[in-house]
């Protein structure tokens, strides 16, 4: 990859219990590289190991995820490939065509994809994706529609508002698309 700055972050997740994350994070022109750890308590104690890859658009290429509980040692291969198809640990996704991004759930890390290809952070705009989420400690994956929406500039960047189901969070992103403070999720120590 060339030309590509570093970010470290880590988050307060509060949404899981009163867990942390932290991601090292390299973002360029050639995409997104991403290695994360995050520790839950909800519904027990847990931990998160993932790696994260987009191409160029941003658009997912691979997203691999091991959990750990009182269950065991539970892994996930999530693809998409050049065509749009994804899979699971090598089964093809059914309800997920023309979907180019994963949302790990209660990872801030990922609403940075969408919202930087379409600059959300930059300006206006409102932009409704269909989502490859995983449900996290259970690493099951469905379709999810989701909308963000440009809400204004800040001294740090632009609050942007997620919207799923019932569901509505003010995010506030940085300069970089990365998430500042999700409200009811996460906040960036």
């Amino acid at each position: 990859m060339t030309d590509m700055a570093t970010h470290v972050r880590t988050w307060h997740v509060s949404a899981s219990g009163g867990g942390h994350e932290t991601a090292w994070i390299a973002l360029g022109a050639d995409g997104l590289r991403a290695h994360g750890r995050a520790m839950g308590l909800t519904p027990g104690p847990y931990w998160v190991t993932y790696a994260l890859e987009t191409g160029e658009d941003l658009a997912t290429r691979r997203l691999r995820v091991s959990v750990e509980d009182a269950d065991g040692a539970r892994e996930l291969d999530l693809r998409r490939d050049e065509v749009g198809r994804w899979t699971a640990d090598g089964r093809e996704l059914p309800g997920l065509a023309g979907a180019l991004d994963c949302d790990l759930g209660l990872c801030p890390l990922t609403n940075t994809m969408p919202v930087r290809r379409h600059g959300l952070h930059l300006g206006p705009g409102e932009r409704t994706f269909l989502m490859a989420w995983v449900a996290v400690p259970a690493l099951t994956v469905e379709p999810s529609r989701q909308t963000y929406t440009h809400l204004g500039r800040t001294p740090h960047g632009a609050r942007v508002r997620y919207a799923s189901g019932d569901f509505r969070a003010d995010v506030g992103f940085d300069e970089d698309g990365l998430v500042l403070d999700y409200p009811g999720l996460a906040r960036a120590l």
